[in-house]
């Protein structure tokens, strides 16, 4: 069977209650049926006590293996507590801002992108790279090898004033030779997919990795151009991997693209006439 993954980002929990979305959400998981739900990160909007109350109810309600990594928008606002414990009231409910996940033809490890000095940009340190990069050697062979930050890596198609992850090229090219095949992040509200040989002039034989951004779940912009409301949905197979793109479309989840990218060294494999 082939591994399925549901990628949801940028919640806003304490901006525009919909139950509607939520509603029509759980419906949609139960059509796609993921293994995992990744959540990468801005679970909430102000980081309040009561709006990782709601998130945590909210996902976990969703009955499914949950991947959660913070957001910039989940520490405290306020002085001290943003410096002194910022990540306190994210790890009351997920224990920890790096997890990992491992499943059959699966393995997932999360990073903590969010710096509380700066308040867009957020950035990965050597040391959690290095742990990364042993992480992910030590996968089983085959498994679909899932990197997942809340600092995007690659443009948005719109002009956004958010600021990737710093040192945005060595990062990619960090988690891409340590062997992460799909790299998933959020932060800008837009979707971006992309991979390995359409941003990096690499011969054939070097392994692809696909990077993809996934727009948020909640809009706390509604009327803001380039802010868009969707997920992705992931389906690896032996040679292939599927991104399926969902958008809301007033009333229900609407799938308004697919786009399959090559596992492995080798390109897709073309259909016959």
């Amino acid at each position: 069977m082939p591994a399925r993954l549901l990628h949801l980002s940028d919640l806003h929990v304490g901006t525009v209650e919909e139950p509607e979305v939520e509603r029509a959400l759980v419906s949609l998981i139960e059509r796609v049926d993921p293994e995992l739900i990744i959540a990468s990160g801005d679970l909430t909007h102000r980081a309040r006590p009561r709006e990782h109350d709601r998130a945590a109810a909210f996902l976990k309600r969703l009955e499914r293996p949950l991947l959660v990594v913070p957001g910039n928008h989940d520490i405290p606002w306020a002085f001290p507590a943003r410096f002194t414990h910022p990540f306190r009231e994210f790890e009351r409910h997920w224990q920890t801002t790096e997890p990992v996940h491992q499943a059959d033809g699966l393995f997932v490890v999360g990073l903590n992108s969010v710096r509380p000095w700066r308040h867009q940009s957020g950035g990965v340190r050597s040391g959690q790279l290095q742990r990364a990069a042993e992480l992910l050697a030590g996968a089983p062979g085959g498994a679909l090898r899932v990197v997942v930050l809340h600092h995007h890596l690659i443009g948005a198609p719109w002009r956004s004033r958010k600021k990737p992850v710093a040192r945005r090229s060595h990062v990619l090219a960090a988690l891409v030779d340590a062997g992460a095949e799909l790299i998933l992040a959020g932060h800008i509200h837009q979707a971006a997919v992309s991979e390995r040989h359409e941003f990096e002039v690499a011969p054939g034989s070097l392994r692809g990795a696909t990077v993809s951004i996934a727009p948020g779940l909640g809009q706390p912009r509604p009327d803001r151009r380039g802010e868009a409301r969707g997920l992705h949905v992931y389906e690896a197979h032996e040679h292939e991997l599927v991104v399926e793109t969902y958008v809301w479309r007033e009333n229900d989840w609407g799938l308004t693209a697919i786009r399959r990218f090559p596992r492995g060294s080798e390109p897709l494999k073309i259909e016959p006439a």
